[in-house]
């Protein structure tokens, strides 16, 4: 399992939310991409990168700050946030991204997704953000009537690289990761799932390390790591740490 820092983009500063809410934003710095070569040296081995003004508004919203981010590093990188065509994954991915994120579009449009994997094989993640276990969209504003786990069930045999699976509760709250919702998630599908939202803790990493043989691949961490409750250089050794018998 690795540990994927993560870089929210408002205004082109780095933020953080609380719940995915826009107004309960927390600002952790200026230069976007000195924080990305900061995660990259702590030991990041991919970084997650989300446009929240462009998943607002259905459009990106933030290239410039992007383009510098994939300038300044050398790991691999993940884009989310407006991308809800096929131009715009292609310009992304143009610009030097490593692989996009579909959510809204995901839920509304799948044939887009079934679309650009096969345009774009391996670079095309999808994220799943639920709030009560049902599928929340354009930047969690709206929640839906459709389950997460059918909604990752109807990805399978597109091609998806993986499903990002956010419980907004738990997001930005530093109460630890939902592991039984993700662990259901996991095992309903073939696609590997990477975990996001509420890690606050080495022990938060430990505990979604026992879920990897269910198909946990990845942890996204942000506010944690921002705020200094989880050093990401020591996350990153646990998960490398040979396991026992």
């Amino acid at each position: 399992m690795i540990v994927i820092p993560a870089i929210d983009l408002k205004g082109g500063r780095c933020v953080r939310l609380e719940q995915g809410l826009m107004e309960k934003d927390t600002v952790y710095g200026e230069e976007p991409a000195a924080q990305a070569r900061i995660w990259q040296e702590a030991g990041g081995e991919l970084l997650h990168i989300v446009d929240l003004d462009g998943a607002f508004a259905g459009v990106p919203r933030n290239r410039e700050a992007i383009s510098a981010i994939v300038s300044a590093i050398d790991i691999p990188t993940e884009l989310g946030g407006g991308i809800r065509d096929l131009s715009t994954i292609e310009a992304y991915l143009e610009l030097g991204i490593g692989r996009v994120i579909l959510g809204t579009v995901a839920l509304e449009n799948p044939a887009l997704v079934q679309e650009s994997c096969r345009l774009f094989p391996g670079r095309i993640v999808v994220g799943i953000d639920a709030s009560n276990g049902f599928v929340a969209v354009r930047g969690w504003a709206e929640v839906t009537g459709k389950k997460a786990t059918e909604m990752a069930r109807e990805m399978e045999g597109f091609g998806v690289e993986a499903i990002i699976y956010t419980d907004i509760a738990r997001d930005g709250m530093m109460q630890g990761p939902n592991l039984e919702a993700t662990r259901a998630l996991a095992e309903s599908i073939a696609i590997p799932v990477i975990a996001s939202g509420g890690v606050s803790s080495l022990q938060d990493i430990e505990n979604l390390m026992t879920i990897e043989t269910s198909g946990v691949v990845g942890v996204i961490t942000g506010k944690a790591i921002y705020s200094g409750a989880l050093d990401l250089r020591a996350a990153v050794a646990l998960t490398k740490r040979p396991k026992t018998a």
